[in-house]
This record gives C-alpha cells, structure tokens and sequence, in this order.
C-alpha cells in the first residue's frame, strides 16, 4: 500500500480557461491517479481527457442578489457539498485541485471538511469572488500574475503562471497553417476565447475593407455563437468559427484582435504575439481589464475600450502599429517576457509540495 499513487481530484469547469490550465496541469502529474469533479452539460464533458475519470456535481452560481432562486441555489451547494464529500472519501483522495469559479466553493469546503489539501490557481490579475473568499482555506493559491497577491493578503500565494496547453510548447507551435494565407504578407489574428465574441466580430468586419486595401490578411475565429460569422467575403479573409491549432497560427500572426481574460494573455505571451485587446466589459468585476493593465504596461499591448471603440479607431490603430514593424518587434518581445513557459511544471511542483508533506 506504500507504493500506491495519489490520488487526487481537479475541480475544474465551465470555460476554456479554466480546463486548459488544469488540463496542463494533471500531464505534469503522470505517477498520480487523477478524477475530475465538473458539471453536466457544460465544456469539460468534451475536453477532459478519456483518462480521467469525470464526476459531475448539480452546482451553479449566484448570479443576482439574494432571493427564492438563492435559496435553491444554496440547496444544491449543501448536496453538492455532501457529494463532493462522498467522492472524496469513497476514492481515497489525498487532495483537491480546483481553478476556481463556483464548482471550487464545494470542492474546497468539502475537502477541508475533511482535513485533505487543497491548491488553487487563479489566473487573473483580479481574483473572482470565489478566491478572495476561500483562498485563505486553501493550503496555497497558485497565481498566474503576481499583481494578484495584493487582493489576497490573508492566503498563501505563489506566483507559478498560467500553464498553456501542450501544443504551445511542442513542435506544433512551428508547424505549417493548413490556410490559403501567402508566406510574407501580413496577418491579422483575431479571437475572443472560448466563448467567441460578437461586438468584437461585428467592428472587425466593419473594419477589414480597409485593412485588405493595405494587403493585409485576417483570420477571424468568430465562435459559434455570431448570426452574422459568414456574412463577409473576401479572398483576403478567412472566417471560422475555431482553429485547433492556435499555437501556430499566433506564431504566423503579425498582430492579434482579442479578448484579454487570461487564457488568450497565457498563449500571446508564450507566442510572443503583440495585440490590441478589447476587453469583455461585462466580465465579472471587469476582470479583463485588470488582466490587459498587465500587458500594456508591460508594453506588450494596446488596450481599447469596447464602449469607445469606434470602425475609424479600429482601422487605423491596427493600420498604425502594422506601419510600425519596430514597434510591433517590441511588443512582441515584451509579451513574450510576461510569459512562463514552465507554469505546468512550476505547478505541478506545488501540488506535490502540498499534497505529499
């Protein structure tokens, strides 16, 4: 019984941002037996791995103030708590691993419960609600930008990055694009994570004529969510609604368009790709534009807000920086000093730090 390996559960759902850098993680943990804890219905029912096993909790958020809803809403936290507990103890689990987001309140409470160890990343500059509540709870809080620790003075921060998937740090990331994009001419990449990005895809489309006119080309990954993804054409512009392999296409990029939540800022920075950002303004507490602060101060990016953000600003900051080669060089070397490309290692050593002492 010595030699049986640990086992540990990762709570992890919901959005791209949250399953990639555990994802990254668990690949760094080969010798452990790991489960997942997520929701039904929601994207890591698709992305976790065959390997791990998936169990799936009915939790959900607080989304408005405090009413009838909230009450049930507390009903399932209380059975998701007991089942959570169950899991834990049923598997023999030696600790928890959660990147937040309201599947971490369960999993943390059901396993201090317990007395097992629990590390939590946050990837954000701003640490969500969740965190800054239960990150003192947590035998340490793994953060993806040191300015986060200033919001956490009572947990026990370590600053690791933000692991990226394993196609950023392979051979892929050289690999040829499979798009009619000629070698040598401008390109333009633009992308809103995983939930795509409608106001954004609308003022790109609006902006690409005059963006073609200078032979510039755009790939646009619109997401599956925008009415209008295939309302232009052009021999110049190609829309769709992903791309798998984003390691590489940033790395051909000459400049990218995108959201700033940290997942997107964990791939430019590992590609060293300079960017305009436009953050989701309604993001929970304006998180992304903490998150872009962080790069252009860096001098990584340029930053636009979306409610100022006009078709004639759009053009011509793009057209700007695409006249400024030097310029762009420069971002790109700083976007690329932000970046950690050992985050998974950095990491997965914590883990083990917690959860063998």
């Amino acid at each position: 019984m010595a030699n049986a390996p640990i086992r540990l559960l990762i709570a992890a759902s919901g959005t791209g941002g949250h399953l990639f850098p555990a994802i990254a993680l668990a690949q760094k943990l080969p010798d452990y037996q790991i489960e997942w804890l997520g929701v039904p219905d929601r994207l890591e029912t698709q992305l976790v791995p065959k390997q791990y096993p998936l169990n799936t909790i009915a939790v959900e958020g607080f989304q408005q103030g405090f009413g009838l809803s909230s009450i049930r809403i507390l009903g399932k936290l209380a059975l998701s708590i007991l089942e959570v507990r169950r899991i834990l103890k049923q598997g023999n689990f030696q600790g928890v691993f959660t990147t937040g987001g309201y599947i971490a309140g369960p999993a943390v409470i059901a396993a201090r419960s317990l007395g097992l160890p629990v590390v939590f990343h946050e990837s954000n500059a701003l640490p969500g609600k969740v965190t800054r509540f239960f990150g003192p709870w947590c035998s340490a809080v793994a953060l993806g930008f040191e300015v986060a620790a200033k919001y956490l003075p009572r947990a026990k921060n370590v600053c690791v990055g933000t692991p990226v998937r394993a196609q950023f740090l392979d051979g892929a990331i050289n690999a040829p694009l499979d798009l009619a994009i000629p070698d040598g001419v401008p390109l333009i990449v633009v992308f809103g994570g995983s939930q795509g990005a409608v106001a954004v895809n609308k003022l790109v489309r609006e902006s690409a004529k005059a963006w073609f006119d200078a032979g510039i080309y755009v790939v646009h990954l619109t997401g599956d969510r925008d009415s209008e993804a295939d309302s232009l054409k052009h021999p110049q512009y190609i829309a769709l609604p992903f791309y798998n392999n984003m390691a590489a296409l940033l790395q051909r990029a000459t400049l990218a368009i995108s959201r700033s939540g940290a997942g997107s800022l964990t791939e430019l920075a590992v590609c060293g790709t300079p960017a305009i950002l436009i953050p989701y303004p309604f993001a929970a507490e304006d998180h992304q534009s903490y998150n872009a602060d962080v790069f252009t101060k860096a001098g990584a990016a340029l930053t636009l807000k979306q409610s100022e953000l006009t078709t004639g600003a759009l053009q011509s900051n793009v057209l700007n920086l695409l006249q400024s080669p030097q310029e762009l060089a420069m971002m790109g070397e700083k976007a690329h000093a932000i970046a950690v490309p050992d985050s998974a290692e950095k990491l997965a050593q914590l883990v083990r730090e917690v959860v063998e002492t």
